[in-house]
């Protein structure tokens, strides 16, 4: 069905979901004149997208990852388009803190992917 590896496959609908999901949330901030009504249907037209992508990532995802694995997959891969979306397209700062926190994310993302840890 796929062309692509089934462990890969998740990852890259991850992504493509991810990608929407930020304009869908965040995308209307740069038009702060735009009535509520209209930011809303539009937010919510491409968040079905989204879901689209979103649902199939987990439903052949689960096939090789834990949803514990998922879920961190999908709070990674979310962070890091928000990270590029909010410097390159909202034109924020990122600073010293952000990657800091990111950085305990991403170890919090490790001990997930590690395995258990046998005391």
């Amino acid at each position: 069905m796929f062309f692509i590896p089934l462990p890969l496959v998740p990852i890259v609908f991850l992504i493509a979901s991810n990608l929407f999901m930020t304009v869908a949330w965040y995308g209307h901030l740069k038009y702060p004149d735009k009535p509520l009504w209209m930011v809303i249907l539009i937010s919510w037209s491409i968040a079905l997208v989204e879901y689209c992508l979103a649902i199939p990532a987990n439903r052949y995802g689960f096939k090789v990852y834990s949803a514990a694995e998922l879920k961190t997959m999908q709070e990674v891969i979310t962070l890091t388009i928000f990270t590029v979306f909010s410097v390159v397209y909202l034109k924020e700062s990122l600073t010293l803190n952000h990657l800091v926190g990111f950085a305990f994310i991403g170890l919090g993302a490790w001990f997930i992917f590690k395995g258990p840890i046998h005391l």
